[in-house]
């Protein structure tokens, strides 16, 4: 009989020593805080996920827990360049290792290559997806060619016609100085 996982409850320590396997396809909806970096969403975006446990030795020490996270995700943002939609493909790949607690992991965070995360009988797997997406959003988010003409100039021919026929200020007073030569 093979035992049901929940990625909202996740119990990493029985997940890895099981060899557990899980995958879902969730609205992008789904996550509260891409949703709100996300401009133009529809029920149609979706995160394709995977994650699996595993019980490994390393750095000498058997009974390691380690859960591999794959994610893939389309988020529709604002083009910084041209202000028009884009749409940025996401792509995560992590494994992390699992310690007994958060002291533990801060302790070991700085020796260690790999990502630490703290033991939790209820661990809620969608927050840590959510999380990496977020950290995988382009910090300045554009289009690998903009569809529409982008504006390099600060300003237009307009205002610079405008601002010709406007008269100095300062001429004004310079004609009415006393000591006129």
């Amino acid at each position: 009989m093979t035992k049901e996982y929940s990625p909202d409850r996740l119990d990493v320590k029985a997940f890895a020593q099981a060899g557990g396997h899980l995958s879902g396809h969730d609205t992008l909806l789904k996550y509260r805080r891409l949703a709100e970096e996300a401009r133009g969403l529809h029920p149609d975006l979706r995160v394709d996920w995977s994650a699996d446990g595993q019980v490994r030795t390393t750095h000498g020490m058997g009974g390691q827990v380690w859960l591999h996270l794959k994610v893939q995700a389309t988020v529709p943002l604002m083009c910084q360049r041209c202000l028009q939609p884009v749409d940025v493909p996401l792509a995560v790949e992590r494994e992390f290792r699992f310690v007994a607690d958060e002291a533990t992991a801060e302790a070991l965070d700085d020796e260690s290559e790999e990502d630490l995360l703290a033991f939790s009988r209820e661990f809620n797997l969608r927050e840590l997806i959510e999380d990496e997406l977020l950290m995988a959003l382009p910090l300045v988010p554009r289009h690998e060619e903009c569809p529409v003409p982008v504006q390099l100039d600060s300003s237009d021919e307009d205002f610079e016609a405008a601002s010709a026929s406007v008269p100095n200020p300062f001429a004004a007073l310079a004609s009415l100085r006393k000591d006129k030569p």
